[in-house]
């Protein structure tokens, strides 16, 4: 090795050091939880130059609308190492630059939060929900270097700390840089811990509830079976970070039902308590959440990486990282034995008739429909939207092309499991983030180039609709329906009042009613929806009958005329006469034997 290479070598040693010495520590504590505030200290050391930026997220791990975490912040404050006060300027609603430090800046701010659910914070005296892009203000410049977090935790109040972030002592925790600490929520409070390890792995399951220990020995249980079971999907469980998974659960009454997924953790929020029906439903939100740990959080589209904070994400791609997750979500609780094959076919009903009665496939394929999430995924707006017409969320339109691919592939003698396998040995174990190509060309080395391109092109390029009567067909189950029961497209309260915008291609539609009028008559009969509802009115009625409608727009009275039609909504009910072969894959699909 040269003289050159050997000095080459030392500067590179000493800049690498120089960065690594700065650091980001902050402190919280929760003196004012009772009127939901925090108080927050950053300290950022070893700074260069004279003036530091800072700000807020606009956006948060797992979700991909924007949001405005900086409105909840006041009182912001910043001193030097001596502890001169500096000037903080504001550049915009979401970021500050702090001027002429002295290669310290030490900030304190307040935070208010009140909304304990996957994206925001919550803090009271029975916890400190907190997500981090919602709690913690960070410098751009050093979103390479290490982050330390000190939580004050109430012990009048018993609080302790559940997070992914790596343990350091004293309620002290670090992460490597800013992506993995803003992917790392935490739920300080009084909790419950149970876990339990598979193959070198712990996983850890905290609850945050007021019920008894008795209670979550007995959900502890299933959550115990989705793993193993999902397990089974891909192979094997993922390499978690310090070999640790951990569920943040928080099941009280003053949280908003939610669930997100994170690297190492995930997030479950519910205002159902384990007595009051959540021992059944909230599980769901588990299984969902932990399959989240293989795909998207490893089996990641390229289309997110690297995540920005600073803007809404777009993927095209979530199709499959979302509505392939929902397939499996209550597949995965029928082959763990939580819930019967019954209760899993009965399942498939409220989504498959969303999807394949909406109008919105004329406008958008999936990959467009993934393209909407930064406007439907908690994203808020004021103005009226269309959504009936050109909306289908992305969890349910690639759940059921999720449940069409698997039941095609299991025609060829071949099934979804393995297909993630594949691609999950490819791109996700390997961490390589996938493109929308990839996955096709995945399933052509699986299942064949023309099965793959076939299906691509016909449902995930396009939006045509594969035939599920003959898929289901192929495990005994079957599609019915009520072509004597009329139908009307509008959803009808009992004032009279339209609740819904009209789907298009609908009597209602065609009859040009809105959302919003008012019903005052059917044919002869006035509306009084307290002695008899607008579907019971309708109902004695055939479909291609034509009748007069009165109803009530902006003060006016107006008429119309319905020609109603069948009600297009399919029943998905098991095949009770199917035969053995029907029998076998059935119980192939469903038990995964």
């Amino acid at each position: 090795m040269t003289l050159k290479n050997i000095l080459s070598l030392s500067l590179i040693s000493l800049l690498s050091i120089t960065v690594s010495a700065q650091k980001t520590s902050y402190t919280i504590s929760f003196e004012n939880a009772v009127h939901h505030e925090a108080n927050i200290r950053i300290s950022f050391s070893d700074l260069t130059g004279k003036d530091l930026a800072i700000r807020m997220s606009s956006s948060s791990p797992g979700r991909y609308a924007v949001h405005h975490f900086a409105k909840n912040i006041y009182d912001i404050k910043a001193t030097n190492s001596k502890g001169k006060t500096l000037k903080v300027q504001r550049l915009d609603p979401f970021s500050w630059r702090v001027l002429n430090h002295d290669g310290e800046v030490n900030v304190s701010y307040i935070l208010f939060a009140d909304r304990g659910d996957g994206t925001y914070s919550q803090i009271d005296e029975t916890h400190a929900h907190l997500n981090m892009p919602a709690t913690f203000i960070y410098a751009p410049a050093l979103e390479d270097n290490p982050m330390e977090v000190t939580f004050n935790t109430r012990k009048d109040l018993n609080w302790s700390v559940a997070t992914q972030l790596e343990p350091l002592g004293n309620n002290k925790f670090r992460a490597p840089d800013l992506q993995y600490f803003m992917d790392s929520p935490t739920e300080v409070s009084n909790h419950s811990v149970r876990s339990f390890d598979v193959d070198g792995k712990t996983i850890r399951f905290t609850l945050h509830h007021n019920g008894t220990e008795q209670e979550l020995d007995t959900y502890f249980e299933k959550v115990k079976k989705t793993v193993l079971e999902q397990k089974e999907v891909f192979g094997e469980l993922p390499d978690f970070d310090y070999d640790t998974y951990t569920f943040l659960a928080c099941y009280i009454p003053n949280a908003s039902g939610d669930g997100m997924e994170h690297r190492n953790s995930t997030i479950l929020t519910s205002t159902r308590s384990l007595a009051d029906g959540g021992m059944e439903r909230n599980i769901g939100t588990v299984s969902h959440e932990f399959f989240h740990a293989w795909n998207v959080e490893r089996l990641r589209p390229l289309s997110l990486e690297p995540f920005d904070f600073t803007k809404a994400n777009m993927s095209g791609a979530l199709w499959f990282a979302e509505g392939f997750t929902s397939y499996y979500t209550n597949l995965i609780l029928c082959r763990a034995g939580i819930i019967t094959p019954e209760q899993y076919i009965n399942s498939l009903n409220g989504t498959f008739n969303y999807v394949w009665n909406s109008p919105a496939r004329k406008y958008f394929n999936p990959i467009e429909m993934s393209y909407q999430a930064p406007f439907v995924d908690a994203a808020t707006s004021i103005d009226p939207t269309n959504r009936e017409n050109t909306f289908i969320s992305y969890y349910s339109y690639g759940s059921v092309l999720g449940l069409a691919l698997d039941l095609s592939l299991r025609a060829k003698n071949l099934h979804l499991d393995d297909y993630m396998k594949l691609t999950w040995n490819k791109y996700g174990k390997k961490e390589l983030p996938y493109t929308i190509k990839d996955l096709e060309e995945a399933l052509g080395e699986y299942a064949g180039v023309k099965f793959a391109t076939a299906f691509f092109n016909n449902y995930i390029y396009s939006s045509e609709m594969p035939d599920y009567e003959a898929l289901f067909s192929e495990v005994g189950i079957m599609l019915t329906r009520d072509i004597e029961k009329p139908f009307t497209g509008a959803r009808v309260n009992h004032l009279g009042i339209i609740q819904n915008n009209i789907a298009q291609d609908t009597p209602a539609y065609e009859g040009e009613l809105n959302k919003g009028d008012k019903i005052i008559s059917i044919g002869n009969a006035e509306m009084d929806g307290m002695k008899k509802s607008f579907d019971d009115m309708i109902s004695s009625y055939k479909p291609g009958e034509e009748i007069a409608v009165s109803f009530e727009r902006s003060g006016q009275k107006k008429n119309t005329i319905l020609k109603l039609s069948s009600d297009p909504t399919y029943t998905i009910i098991i095949d009770k006469s199917a035969k053995k072969k029907q029998l076998k894959k059935r119980m192939d699909w469903l038990k995964n034997k």
